[in-house]
This record gives structure tokens, C-alpha cells and sequence, in this order.
């Protein structure tokens, strides 16, 4: 189990804290730690927004939080696919580093989450829809009761209307359009805490719009001139910018928006259905249609005015940055890859130093088929027999470290160095693009910026020797 060690500091980081009276969330020691949601979605790309130009797709409240709030121009998935993505968001650090490559992979058991950081500096945790980071059997050491949420309301994998959840261990029936169930069952949950006096970290992804796509008949409905798979596609995405406004809506009702952080963002690029808006690549490709994704911040106590933001920023930032906010450290932190993005929230930070690393590390995915994994659970349970949780998130094996199988991408500012490999070319073809010049990335540079080049490999392969030793299990004690 994680080994965790934080400090709480006494002053709360941002100045000209939102005042708090007794007994309000976030009001302990005087402080006005917010509560915090985060939300993403299941495979919605970049285009896949109203307000990012997509051609036909309603997106009404995400439109509106993008005119209102702190709206990202280059914000990243950590990884191309979604299990992965999901484990830096909980981790701050890069996937591979703890074994998640691919769709299905879990975290590991060591990793300290957010959730833990913020549950153990006081704040009240939950997890609703989609997990797929681990088993969701309840002596799994991976699954969310394990990995720092007190509540959990959550399936293995992506699912559609009526979706079986496992609520802390135990399978429950729901019934409705699969986005609005999992705000209901958030919601159900936040209205009773927001009544005591501590603030909430709130988890809420979503299961859309990942295949297959069923949409509700009344979005169904909306997208009359598209094909059938179009408008299920698409009447997923407007269901899910529904749900989105019901959630901002109950938080003004419950007197709380003003101090919530939510950030919203999606796991990955596009499908084939969905919409790059001119980038290059896809789903499980790191071209930025495969990694650039919508983000965006709302906080209406701190972001007053709405902004934008084309500093590059991703899903790695998100443990760092909420640490900060709520005050807390940890004394023995593994290596993070994110960073903490308070500067900007506070309007004074322009440029990111630290570079980003992306790595598709070449081990496979492993299927997770939640309904089928949830009826057997719910069998298993009415029959008074339950198995067992499967043992995982072990250090598998070691790897070399000099050795970086599989494609990899290094962003610096502006710069972007791909290395593509292949089974011919163990050693990969490396191309260069300036993404503020050329966001299709349709002009290499690297015949003409050799020194660039020269220094972007050096930094991408001592980052890729740091992510080995991690993932052979150098970060954990013994």
C-alpha cells in the first residue's frame, strides 16, 4: 500500500483568499481551500466542441464555459488512450512509470493519488463513473476505496444508458442516459457533504462518448440530418454537455460554485467519428490529434474574468497543481512529470519551462468489459459466494534502460520532436515541428534545426532512462 507522507501547510497559497465562515467547506483554520471536481470525458478530441469548430455538434454549456472561464488552446493527455491518462491525472506523473501503457493496465498499489494527498489534509473523497485503472471489487488494492476515495460509485470500464455501477464494492442498477446517472449519483453525494465542514475532491468521468454510441432519443433527435452513427456520436457528446450543466446548475443551488475548481478535460484525440478541427492523427497516436484534447478551468473565485491560455499544460499537471492549492506537500515525493499550474490560474505565468514526454510504450492493453465484469460481481454477491479480487498492479518485470522500444514525443514551448519506430528500426526516425507555426504538423524541421534536434533526443532520452527506473520499481520503498 502507498506510503504516504504530506504536510499541510498553514497558509493557503493563493492571496486574497475567498473569505469563509465557520462551518463552510474549506473554512478550517481560516483557510478557503476549495472543493474540487474533475471531469473528463471518454474519447472527445480536440474539434469535438462547438467552440473549437466543429461544424454541427451542440455543446451549449461547454460553449459557455470556454466564453466564461480559463479556456486551454494546447492542453494534453497525457497518452493517447484512456487507462493510462486516467493514472496520470490521480498520479501527476507519466503513465509508463508505474506500468499503465495501455487500455485496461491498473495503477500500481504504491502510487499516492490525489485522492489520498487531499482525503488525508481533510478533505472528503469520491469516484464516479468510469475507472478503469483496476478492479472494482472492494478488496482489490486498486480499486478507488483502495486509492484514497472514501465514496465510489464507478464501473471498470467505459458503458452506456443504464448502467451498472459498483457503489464502494457493491453492484447497484441505474437507470437514464448514461452521463446525467453518473452526475445524479456525484451529485446525490456532494449535496450531503457540502453540508459539513470539510471540502470535497469529486472525481466524474464520464463513459462518452466511447464506442459504441447510444444516444438518448431527445439528442438523437437533435442530429436528424446526420447518419445514425453521427448523430449517436454526437448525441452522446450534447448528453454529456447536459449532464456538465445540471452539475454547474445544482452547485449555484447549493451556494458552493463560487469556491469549486472544475476542471474538465477528455482522456484522449479523436475517434474516426469525431472531429481533429486541422490536426493531424487520431486516437493512440501522438500527433496532436491523438494527445490535444479541450480543457477547461472554471473557478469563479479566482478566474474572474475569462481567459485563454496557449501555454502547453496536461493531464500530469492536475496532482501538482491541486496539492498546491490545498496547501499540502508531500516530504517524499517519486518524480512527477507534471507541474503545478497556480502561476497561471493567478494570471502570472506566460511560458512553461519544464518540458513534456510522451511515450507509447510497445506492451499490450488488457479488455475490460464492465457490464459483463459487474454482472458476475453481482452474481457472485446475491449467490453469497464472492471471489476474491484478481491480484494486480505488480512490477511485472524489469526492463533495460538502455532501451526505449515505441513511439515517443518531446514538446519544449513551440517545439515538438516525434520518434517513430518500427520493427526494422529499433533505433526510430526522428521529425521536428514548430506547433505554433504548423499545428498539422506537416513540416519537418529536422534537417534544417539539427542542433535542436540534437538536444530535444538528448532531454527525450534522459527522461525516457528516469521513466524505466520507475517503472522497474526505483521509486517504491522496500
Amino acid at each position: 500500500m502507498p506510503r504516504l507522507h504530506l504536510t499541510v501547510l498553514a497558509v493557503f497559497l493563493f492571496s486574497n483568499p475567498v473569505p469563509a465562515s465557520p462551518g463552510t467547506p474549506g473554512s478550517e483554520e481560516g483557510s478557503s481551500r476549495p472543493n474540487i471536481i474533475l471531469a473528463m470525458a471518454d474519447d472527445q478530441g480536440w474539434g469535438d466542441m462547438a467552440y473549437n469548430g466543429h461544424p454541427f455538434l451542440k455543446t451549449p454549456v461547454f460553449d459557455e464555459m470556454a466564453r466564461t472561464a480559463l479556456r486551454f488552446d494546447r492542453f494534453y493527455a497525457a497518452a493517447p488512450v484512456c487507462s493510462p491518462t486516467r493514472g496520470s491525472v490521480l498520479t501527476g506523473r507519466h503513465p509508463v512509470r508505474f506500468g499503465c501503457f495501455a487500455w485496461g493496465r491498473t495503477l500500481r498499489p504504491q502510487e499516492v493519488t490525489v485522492a489520498e494527498a487531499l482525503r488525508d489534509a481533510g478533505y472528503t473523497t469520491g469516484h464516479f463513473g468510469k475507472w478503469h485503472l483496476g478492479s472494482l471489487r472492494a478488496d482489490s488494492p486498486v480499486c478507488p476505496g483502495k486509492s484514497g476515495f472514501d465514496e465510489w460509485v464507478s464501473s471498470p470500464n467505459f458503458y452506456e444508458n443504464n448502467p451498472l455501477f459498483s457503489h464502494n464494492g457493491k453492484v447497484i442498477e441505474t437507470k437514464g442516459e448514461s452521463s446525467e446517472v453518473t452526475v445524479d449519483a456525484a451529485l446525490k453525494w456532494i449535496g450531503k457533504v457540502s453540508k459539513g465542514n470539510k471540502p470535497f475532491l469529486a472525481v466524474i468521468w464520464f463513459g462518452s462518448p466511447h464506442s459504441p454510441h447510444v444516444a438518448a432519443k431527445k439528442y438523437l433527435e437533435m442530429y436528424a440530418k446526420q447518419t445514425k452513427a453521427q448523430a449517436n456520436f454526437c448525441g452522446e457528446i450534447t448528453g454529456m454537455d447536459a449532464a456538465m450543466g445540471k452539475l454547474r446548475k445544482e452547485l449555484r443551488k447549493l451556494e458552493i460554485a463560487e469556491n469549486t475548481l472544475l476542471w474538465y478535460c477528455s482522456d484522449n484525440g479523436a475517434l474516426k467519428q469525431g472531429f481533429t478541427a486541422g490536426l493531424s492523427g487520431r486516437k493512440g497516436s501522438l500527433l496532436e490529434g491523438g494527445i490535444r484534447v479541450p480543457a477547461i478551468i472554471e473557478w469563479p473565485a479566482k478566474i474572474k474574468k475569462p481567459r485563454r491560455t496557449s501555454m502547453p499544460c496536461n493531464t500530469s499537471d492536475i496532482l501538482p497543481t491541486l496539492l498546491e492549492i490545498a496547501g499540502v506537500t508531500l516530504d517524499k515525493p517519486p518524480p512527477l512529470d507534471g507541474i503545478s499550474i497556480v502561476p497561471l490560474l493567478n494570471g502570472k505565468m506566460k511560458s512553461r519551462e519544464k518540458p513534456m514526454g510522451f511515450w507509447v510504450f510497445p506492451e499490450r492493453g488488457r479488455g475490460k468489459k464492465s457490464r459483463l465484469m459487474l454482472e458476475e460481481l453481482r452474481a457472485e454477491q446475491k449467490a453469497g459466494k464472492q471471489k476474491p479480487a484478481p491480484r494486480e498492479g505488480l512490477v511485472e518485470k524489469r526492463y533495460p534502460l538502455n532501451s526505449f522500444p515505441g513511439p515517443a514525443a518531446w514538446i519544449d514551448g513551440d517545439y515538438k520532436l516525434m520518434r517513430k519506430t518500427n520493427k526494422k528500426s529499433k533505433q526510430g526516425a526522428y521529425t521536428l515541428f514548430n506547433l505554433a507555426a504548423d499545428t498539422a504538423e506537416k513540416k519537418d524541421l529536422s534537417k534544417t534545426q539539427t542542433d535542436r534536434v540534437k538536444t530535444m533526443k538528448a532531454a527525450l532520452a534522459a527522461w525516457q532512462k528516469s521513466v524505466l527506473r520507475s517503472l522497474n520499481g526505483g521509486d517504491y520503498s522496500p
